[in-house]
């Protein structure tokens, strides 16, 4: 999480909300980083947990991989992890407004989806929320 809270300061300094990802494999070497730059890109979809996969050495089957994130994903980034087969996603904060592995939705786990990806949340959450809750603080006040 110490690299993935890394990536999500280069988001933050650049502007965007700061996220930062990291695809790791089965042996739990990374091999995939990124972080948000929907603002910087002008890209909607270039979540943190977008690019990481987008990065990532493996392709898009992605089956026995871990994904690293600081916020809990949002649905758009959950459906994508279970389209890539991901084994497990880890995450830091959870997201009360968006979050889509077990806060408002639970797509991962949705007996509907067919899927077995399992959820831990809420790993190193308070450095997490932290640098999310700095860098609003920061914003509300330009």
């Amino acid at each position: 999480m110490e690299e993935a809270l890394r990536l999500a300061g280069i988001a933050g300094d650049r502007g965007d909300v700061p996220v930062g990802a990291l695809v790791l494999d089965a042996s739990d070497r990374v091999i995939g980083r990124g972080f948000n730059q929907r603002q910087a890109l002008g890209r909607p979809l270039a979540h943190a947990e977008m690019e990481a996969i987008r990065k990532s050495d493996a392709g898009w089957d992605l089956a026995g991989c871990t994904m690293v994130v600081t916020l809990e994903p949002c649905p758009m980034c959950a459906g994508a992890l279970m389209a890539c087969h991901f084994s497990r996603v880890v995450f830091g904060a959870w997201d009360p407004k968006m979050g889509a592995c077990g806060s408002v939705w639970d797509l991962p786990r949705d007996p509907h989806t067919g899927t077995k990806v399992e959820v831990l949340g809420g790993v190193c959450e308070q450095a997490c929320a932290g640098i999310l809750a700095g860098f609003f603080a920061r914003h509300r006040q330009d």
